[in-house]
């Protein structure tokens, strides 16, 4: 398993080689994806933008998320990342786009979503969005860098 770093650094040549960008669209992360990925030197030819999406009411505003969406699933749900995904996409100029929402803690869990519980989606244009249900053991920020190493490799396995 590649490091974060490997991550960033793959992902760029593969933007940069496809003349992609990518916008990401985070809530428990709260951002930590945006900064790894402007962290690496000429991030402005291929990263977009992010939106730090926290709260239910920024995504809706933000994304356009549906209020029923979120009361019918929960902000930590499939159906509520793929929309954070296609939202990112459609506020944006960037061809692809990553969202996370998830439970990081040390509170917040639940029985059906316990503490570690984390969603992310992928948006390949506007036709292909896809998410998977991830649960990362320990404290808040082990689950944020484990939510945010498993965004980028997921992103990057999607574009080859």
């Amino acid at each position: 398993m590649q490091g974060i770093k490997e991550q960033v650094e793959k992902l760029s040549l593969v933007l940069q080689t496809r003349r992609l960008s990518v916008v990401t669209a985070e809530s428990c992360t709260g951002g930590g994806i945006a900064r790894i990925l402007t962290d690496e030197p000429g991030a402005s030819s291929w990263f977009e933008r992010g939106f730090v999406t926290y709260s239910n009411l920024s995504k809706q505003q933000m994304l356009d998320v549906p209020e029923a969406l979120i009361e019918e699933h929960g902000a930590v749900s499939e159906e509520v990342v793929l929309a954070m995904a296609r939202g990112a996409l459609r506020h944006s100029n960037g061809d692809v786009s990553v969202a996370v929402s998830g439970v990081a803690g040390p509170d917040g869990g639940s029985p059906e979503k316990p503490v570690g519980t984390v969603w992310i989606a992928w948006g390949l244009g506007a036709e292909h969005t896809e998410a998977q249900r991830f649960h990362f053991p320990g404290g808040r920020d082990v689950v944020r860098s484990q939510a945010i190493r498993a965004a980028l490799e997921g992103l990057n396995a999607r574009l080859g």
